[in-house]
């Protein structure tokens, strides 16, 4: 079968999710297992892959919906304890205190706690917890959902500290082979490992600047009550301040010290700056913006969820840094458990494996004790003594964050499958290679020398379709490097190319912005969240790739392997 037939195949259940979530706006509760009869069928009748596999595959899908429905309860849970316990009250005074603009509060939320949470933990972690923290302190749930997309953009990369790149590329390429041919000329695997995470980091370091202006402009055009670019662009010195206050720390983290820290360190060194800046007023505009009255606000924005909010526990005031510990605590906690080899080895002792299921080779084992969610629940209930809270006040948080997941675990049962059905279709009897792979020949074969720029685009395809930065590395990774190759052009930078692209394609990633929404009690409205943030996606891809054709013919970045 010609490669473009094959493309138009292989690219059917995206175009049907496509049509059906954004074109006709259905809800993904009716959209979801739809594209997934597509799949299956098209992995059973056009890439021959066994009925066996199929189901095979499925299983594997549902039990990654368990342990992402572990991580969207815990975050659930938390932020339910912070309020009955009145922490959130607190909170919320406490961002009003630093500054009552939305546009800063979105900056020191999202673009600086939020890559810090996923420097620390990935897996879609700081949607769930950024996105419902904006909601309590009076963001539109919808806002808030599109908001926690965009935040899973320039720190994915280096998310779960570093787990992109270090397992992501460590898989996706082949390291005997490539490190072999290093060997031969004097070098070695970690050095060209580190070449690419060079060039992914400062690639990110001068696309990610912007994002905070991004966010704030999507935010006043989208949700403002002027529907206003403008009022986004009045905030462009504080937002481009505040971006570089956290991408130049994670560059030179990225060149210096290796994959494990620059969201980390970028987060850390950039949230005391900006705060301390906001405070000062330093670069900020006379005006403070603010989203219409609540009662002005169109009825899909908001959510049973949020307006919850409106009756938050009224208790003896707490200090604002007794309110935050926990939230302090969850970020201890993550970093511990993913730096230190004793804590990693105590959370991850409890695992329930899953190997070779239906004969298939295909296995999952979840570890509810490393997996985020377990670290939610467990500060979850230790906020329960810390603030004195009371049983009935525990209940309600149990029982509320329970029915809030229910709606997202049936959407979940049949994205992930479908997810897992299109990245296990290599092995088939059709000679095919898999699906997203199909896809990725297609365009490779179609534009030639000018394809760098459309390298950022194929990394955000994979990441699209499976959700995941690290497993958009691993099935993509190597198709990268042989394009990269064929054209005489550094592998690495190809590589790298792929991995930012590949953090992009998170903030369209479908089950990621199901699970965001669940966070806030906002189901069937992902069609509308994917309207707006397949916006800074193409920005992110198309000034990457842009980047991509001045490295490769420009500069001239030559390849680590040709010594």
């Amino acid at each position: 079968m010609d490669i473009s037939i094959q493309a138009a195949f292989a690219v059917l259940p995206i175009l049907v999710a496509a049509v059906l979530l954004v074109g006709f706006r259905l809800p993904a509760k009716i959209s979801m297992p739809i594209v997934f009869v597509v799949t299956a069928l098209v992995a059973l009748l056009v890439w021959e892959v066994t009925l066996n596999r199929v189901i095979a595959s499925s299983i594997q899908g549902f039990l990654i919906t368990i342990a992402v429905l572990w991580i969207i309860f815990g975050a659930i849970l938390l932020l339910n304890t912070l309020k009955h316990s009145g922490a959130m009250t607190v909170i919320r005074s406490g961002f009003n205190g630093v500054s009552p603009d939305r546009r800063v509060q979105v900056i020191i939320i999202a673009w600086l706690f939020g890559s810090f949470i996923e420097g620390a933990s990935g897996f879609g972690t700081p949607a769930a917890i950024a996105a419902p923290l904006l909601v309590a302190i009076g963001f539109p749930a919808m806002a808030a959902v599109m908001i926690g997309m965009m935040i899973q953009s320039t720190p994915v990369s280096f998310g779960a500290v570093g787990t992109p790149i270090l397992i992501g590329i460590n898989r996706g390429l082949d390291s005997e082979g490539i490190g072999a041919t290093l060997s031969s000329i004097g070098s070695n695997w970690d050095v060209y490992l580190q070449v690419i995470t060079s060039e992914v980091a400062i690639v990110h370091g001068i696309v990610g600047t912007l994002i905070p202006l991004v966010m704030i402009v999507m935010m006043t055009r989208f949700f403002g009550k002027k529907k206003s670019w403008t009022e986004g662009l009045n905030i462009l010195p504080f937002a481009i301040f505040s971006g570089l206050a956290f991408t130049v720390p994670y560059a030179l983290t990225g060149v210096f010290l290796g994959a494990e820290f620059p969201s980390l360190i970028g987060a850390l060194v950039g949230l005391p700056i900006v705060t301390f800046a906001a405070k000062k007023k330093f670069l900020l505009p006379k005006s403070t913006w603010d989203f219409a009255p609540r009662e002005e606000w169109p009825v899909e924005w908001v959510s049973k969820f949020e307006m919850k909010f409106d009756t938050l526990t009224d208790k003896a005031p707490m200090s604002l840094t007794k309110a935050w510990i926990p939230y302090l605590l969850v970020a201890a906690i993550l970093v511990l458990t993913r730096v230190s080899s004793e804590a990693k080895a105590f959370v991850t002792s409890w695992v329930i494996p899953f190997k070779d299921i239906l004969g298939e080779g295909l296995g999952y084992s979840i570890t509810p004790l490393y997996l985020p969610g377990g670290i939610l629940v467990f500060v979850s209930f230790v906020t329960y003594f810390f603030h004195k809270m009371k049983f009935k006040e525990m209940k309600s948080a149990l029982s509320e964050s329970s029915q809030v997941m229910l709606g997202a675990g049936f959407v979940l049962m049949f994205t992930i499958p479908l997810v897992r059905i299109l990245i296990n279709s290599g092995v088939n009897e059709s000679g095919f290679d898999s699906m997203p792979v199909a896809m990725a020949n297609f365009v490779a074969n179609s534009v030639g020398e000018i394809y760098p720029v459309f390298a950022p685009m194929i990394g955000a395809l994979g990441a699209f379709i499976a959700g995941s930065n690290t497993v958009s590395n691993m099935m993509l990774a190597q198709f990268q490097f042989g394009v990269a190759n064929a054209l005489g052009l550094s592998t690495a930078f190809m590589v790298a190319l792929q991995a930012v692209g590949a953090a992009a394609g998170n903030m369209i990633a479908i089950h990621n912005v199901v699970a965001a929404s669940a966070t806030v009690g906002l189901l069937d409205k992902e069609g509308e969240t994917l309207r707006k943030t397949i916006i800074p996606t193409l920005y992110y891809c198309l000034v990457a790739g842009i980047l991509g054709l001045i490295g490769m013919y420009v500069i001239g970045l030559t390849d680590p392997l040709q010594g």
